[in-house]
């Protein structure tokens, strides 16, 4: 799995990341600061990337362009919990995400939404 960390996700998550064995994309390696939102997006999906968001703006971004066709390959993993907690709950996590990777992978419509906070992991089909 290829995972591209949004502007203010904690350093930690990609460490987390890498030592599961997964690829990681930086956003400053592929992105100017303040970049849009919706170009943050685009460029996950042509890298056939996660996008890893700990803010509600990527969150609601997917939500209202979830049916758009522009959109729809976007997955997404949101980090709902505190910064302090994220690399812990992804820690906890990964091997759900994984497991909803390979499903996902089972129909080229699919898309992986999976949310982790403080109190739950969720992940919506």
């Amino acid at each position: 799995m290829i995972f591209l960390l949004d502007a203010g996700v904690p350093v930690s998550v990609g460490k987390v990341i890498q030592t599961h064995g997964h690829d990681l994309i930086a956003y400053h390696d592929v992105l100017e600061d303040g970049a849009p939102d919706l170009l943050v997006c685009e460029t996950a999906m042509k890298n056939n990337a996660i996008l890893v968001a700990i803010d509600l703006d990527m969150r609601r971004i997917a939500n209202r362009y979830g049916n758009n066709p522009r959109f729809s390959g976007l997955n997404i993993l949101h980090l709902g919990c505190k910064e302090v907690l994220a690399a812990k709950r992804l820690d906890q996590a990964m091997s759900l995400i994984e497991n909803e990777w390979l499903f996902k992978l089972q129909k080229p419509s699919r898309r992986l939404w999976f949310e982790i906070t403080g109190q739950y992991l969720k992940t919506l089909r």
